[in-house]
This record gives C-alpha cells, structure tokens and sequence, in this order.
C-alpha cells in the first residue's frame, strides 16, 4: 500500500473534515454539541434579520443558514468560522438590488440568487487560478473604512425601522423632516428601545453579574447569547397578544413559508448574470476577505492554520448551495463567529449541529415567525452593527500613517457618499497610489561612523564622525524604475551641497533587488560621477543582488569604484591617505 499516505494528504487537502474526524472525540462532540445549540439560537434572529436588511423575504436568510454551513464544514479549513448571512454582505446586496439597472429588471429574489451563484463562481475561478494570496492586497485600514463606512449605512437604514417609519426622501429640506418625524409609532419606538435595552443588558452587565456570583463561565456564555432569541420571543408575544399590529400598526416579518424550497439553478434570464456580475465580484472580494480575516482570529488562539486557498474553494461552494437551496449570499460572521468559538465549539460539527436545529425551526415553527416586529430585528442589527464602526482606529492609522489613514477615511466617505462598490474601490485605488509613492521616494540617509564602534547611523538622529572627501549613504529600499531618478536626484543634491566629495559609498543593507531600469540608471551615474572626477562603490550587497549585478558589466564599469564587503573596510580603504586632522565630527 505506497501510495495510501498521499492519497489520504490529497483527501484531507480536498476535505479537511476528515482530518478532525479521524482523531474526534467524545468530550469534542459533549463541547460542539453545546455550542452549536448556543449558535442555533443566534442564528435564527440573525438570519431573518440580514435578509430583511437585504430587502428580501426573511426566508433567504434562514435558507443561507442550513445548506451553505454544511458545505463550508466539509471544505472549510476554519475549525470555527460559522458561515451564513452577514450584514456587510446583507447591505451589498441592498445595494445591488435598488441599483437602477437592477431593480428594473424585477424580481429580487431571483437577483439575490444570482448574486450567491455568481459570489460562488468567481471564488471558485480564483481559486483555480491560485488566487487565495489575494486577501494581501486589501489593506487593514482599507477594510477598516469599509466596514465602518457600511455600518453606518446600516445603522442608518434601520433607524427608521426603530421607529416605525419608511426610509425618508427630503434630502435636505427642514421642513420635510418635521413632517416625517411626526409619523413616528410609540409602540414600535417602545418596543425597539425595549429591545435594544434587554441586548445590551444581556452583554456585558449580564456577564458582569454572573461571573460576580461564581458561575461557570460556560454558563455563563450559554445565558449571554441567549439575548437576541428571548428578545425576539418577549417582541413577538407581545405583539401577538396585545395584537399590536392591528391596534398600533406595529410592522412585522409576515408569513414564512415552512419546509425548504425545491433545489435549483434555473436563475433565467441571462441579462441578469450580465448586469449582476459586478456587484457580485465585490460581494466575492469582501466575502473572502472578512472571512479569512475573522477565521484566522480564532485559529490563531488555537494554533491552528487557515489555507486560503481553499478557504476560497469551501466559500465558493457554500454560496453556490447557497443559491441552489434558496438562500442569499454567505460568509463567514464575526459575531457567530466569536459565539461560537467563546461557547466551547472545536470543529465544524458544532456548525452542522446549528444547520440542523435550524433547519428543524424552518420545518416545523416557521409560523411562529410571522409576529416578529421589525423593530426588534432592527434592534438586533444596531446592537451587532454599532461595535463595527471603529472611528477611534481611523484617529490611531492617521497619527501613525497619514497615507494609510487618506485611504481609510476616503473608503468610508467612498461608501457613505459614492456607494459600497465604488467607495471600497476608492479606497484600493489610494492604497495603491499611497504604496507607489512611498516606493518611488525612498528614505535615504547620509550616515556616519559612532565613535569608537563599527556603526553607522544617520547624521540627523546621533552624533557620528563623517568625512569631507566621502558620501555614505543608506537606500531603505529596493531599487526600481519607480525610484531611480529620485534617488540619483538626492545624490546630485548632496554632491552640490559638498563639493569636496571625491567618494560616494551606496550602503546596499536594505535592498533586495535592482531592476533592468534602475541599473542602467547606476551604470549612467557612475559615469557622470567618473567624469566628475569621483568614484562610485557599493557595500554590503546581499548575496542574490551581487549574483544579478555579477551577471552584467556594471562591477566591471564601477571600478576604479569597489564592491566592500562591510561598510567599514568601504571607510578604512578610502580613509587612508587622509590625515587625523581631516577628519571632523558633526
């Protein structure tokens, strides 16, 4: 049997849920049970919530919570990502569907389906292509604004619904929203406010008082996450009861369908994947992205390893179930994410355990849905939103980074102003622009020798000898076609600034690789400096930059110029014929 081993690698590469399956255990099982119960009763509000903050039927976002999850437990290499309906995606797709050549072409649900299969092809495409490494190219700060920026979206689009009114039209007319706010409903103003108080009590001043009394922290979890579902059961019996929706006009979920819809792919017509294919692209982007951010969260508590590739193949997948089963697009979530991981769960059983009470709730209490008020589910979501909104990182990237903190702020006044696609893109775009600049202006600095050391420091930062007749200076980056002309620009500066150079030394510490351009640039140089009547070295090259230049003749033209091994041997060479009272400190 030779071949058993590789076989078995290729298996658990394509299927990571038989790697954790061979070694499970009961005592596993005893926590995942536990915690898929806890993730359960989360899932529940959630999805119905996201999938009406998507402008959809709450029954896609129930749909999205049992098939899609199964699959990402068989592909996924997360132990602990619980996948479903999110809120950056839920606001993607409001996005979509009220965009102008969307929404006249009918059917929302249709499109929403089409989003989740085309979401799942292009994550499969780019997995084909090896595209996992992907997640790189979006900056935190990038994301940072974009999550703030659609949480506030979010947050502004369920603040009506706190208060029982439509989404307002006045723009900026006073008088307009004198009138609006004067249709407020108390008992759904009352009802949301009761909501969002019993969330919040339920989170840290609920944890607060049970740890204080010594209750096991498991407890603990369990009783804390059980806030959304009793919130939603307190809303409903009361609407029921006091019949609220008839007496005080209270806006509720409405009929659920029970039982699951037929399996399908027939998504007609084709106008629509043509239109939709943009906006699926970006949902693909950040679905990917914001779930491997959060999935490699809990795995590094754990030591465990997240491959992004096949994070792609295992998400790709679960939003194609996603559409085949009726359901809108999916990825990981931060919240279930975290409540899953703090109740105990160690693999994804604790996932399948949740999919499947779920998937019991669809089947046999999908009635008890129908009170659901609207006001509950939009506390719910503020309640979960609200954290997302990280101003304080934007302050703390600005006073570190201002490149990185333009680019944060510009995504989220992009998604606040422009719209989600094309502030994430703006946001790209000035990262890209930002990371140009900073590569196309180097820092580089003239440094000089610590007395009595072998150390060479900028001259601005510490007291160091320097030498009339010799230039050293410190390239803190690569070499490339982008910054060549700038760093022979600084060099020039400095030679009219000193006169009396006869030696340039280019300390090679920081670079890892000279480009066609750039050494053409050097060979220029070195024979204008060689005109001049001044001598061009480099020092402390690294080993795979000295093979390339060893394969040109750009050693050859440097001489009389040197290659110094150390920047020091660079100094006691052309030092030499210098006398002590040469030599000057600054």
């Amino acid at each position: 049997m030779p071949y058993s081993k590789p076989n078995n690698s290729r298996l658990t590469q394509l299927f990571p849920i038989v790697e954790w399956l061979r070694s499970y255990t009961r005592q596993e099982f005893n926590s995942d049970l536990f915690a898929g119960v806890i993730t359960a009763i989360l899932l529940v509000p959630q999805g119905i919530a996201y999938a009406i903050l998507a402008g959809l039927p709450p029954q896609l976002g129930l749909y999205a919570s049992i098939l899609p999850p199964l699959l990402y437990a068989l592909l996924g290499t997360s132990r602990t990502l619980s996948v479903g309906p999110v809120s950056i995606a839920a606001i993607m797709i409001a996005s979509a569907l009220s965009a102008p050549e969307v929404s006249v072409l009918g059917n929302p649900v249709q499109s929403a389906l089409i989003l989740s299969a085309e979401s799942g092809f292009i994550m499969l495409l780019m997995a084909l292509l090896r595209m996992g490494g992907l997640v790189n190219f979006i900056s935190h700060p990038v994301l940072t604004g974009f999550t703030s920026g659609a949480s506030l979206l979010i947050i502004g689009s369920q603040l009506p619904q706190l208060f029982g009114l439509k989404a307002p039209s006045c723009d900026f007319d006073v008088a307009c929203y004198s009138h609006y706010f004067s249709g407020i409903v108390p008992a759904t103003l009352l009802i949301g406010l009761s909501a969002i108080g019993l969330l919040v009590f339920f989170n840290k001043p609920l944890v607060f008082m049970l740890k204080k009394i010594g209750m096991k922290p498991s407890v603990v979890t369990a009783i804390s996450k059980c806030g959304p579902l009793l919130t939603i059961m307190l809303a409903t019996l009361a609407v029921g009861y006091l019949d609220l929706t008839g007496q005080q006009n209270i806006a509720v979920v409405g009929k659920v369908p029970s039982g699951f819809p037929e399996l399908t792919l027939d998504f007609s017509p084709a106008e629509k994947w043509y239109v939709l294919l943009p906006y699926s692209g970006f949902i693909a982007l950040i679905a990917y992205v914001e779930s491997v951010a959060i999935a490699k969260v809990t795995a590094n508590f754990r030591g465990e390893k997240i491959i992004a590739n096949q994070e792609l193949i295992a998400l790709g997948t679960a939003n194609l179930a996603a559409a085949i089963s009726g359901g809108m697009p999916v990825a990981g979530g931060f919240s279930r994410t975290m409540v899953n991981f703090s109740a105990g769960a160690r693999t994804q059983m604790a996932m399948l355990v949740a999919a499947a009470i779920l998937a019991l709730a669809v089947v046999f209490f999908s009635p008890w849905f129908e009170n659901i008020p609207k006001a509950a589910l939009a506390a719910i979501i503020l309640v979960a939103i609200i954290p997302l909104v990280k101003l304080n990182d934007i302050a703390h990237t600005w006073r570190y980074d201002r490149g990185d903190g333009i680019a944060e702020i510009a995504t989220l006044l992009g998604v606040l102003v422009y719209g989600i696609e094309e502030g994430i893109t703006l946001g790209i775009i000035l990262t890209l622009v930002s990371h140009l600049r900073k590569t196309s202006h180097p820092h580089i600095a003239v440094v000089g020798r610590i007395p009595g050391t072998e150390h060479y420091r900028n001259i601005k930062r510490h007291n160091v000898e320097t030498w009339p007749h010799l230039l050293l200076l410190r390239i803190d980056e690569s070499i490339t076609f982008a910054n060549i002309n700038y760093i022979e620009e600084f060099i020039n500066a400095k030679l009219r600034q000193q006169p009396g150079i006869k030696h340039i030394v280019l300390i090679f510490t920081s670079i890892s690789d000279i480009d066609a351009t750039a050494l053409e640039e050097l060979e220029k140089l070195n024979r204008a400096l060689q005109a001049s009547k001044m001598t061009l070295h480099i020092s402390e090259t690294k080993g795979p930059v000295l093979d390339k230049l060893e394969k040109t003749d750009f050693l050859r033209q440097l001489q009389p110029g040197r290659a110094f091994f150390h920047t020091e041997d660079a100094v006691r060479e052309l030092c030499k014929p210098m006398s002590q009272a040469d030599e000057y400190k600054s």
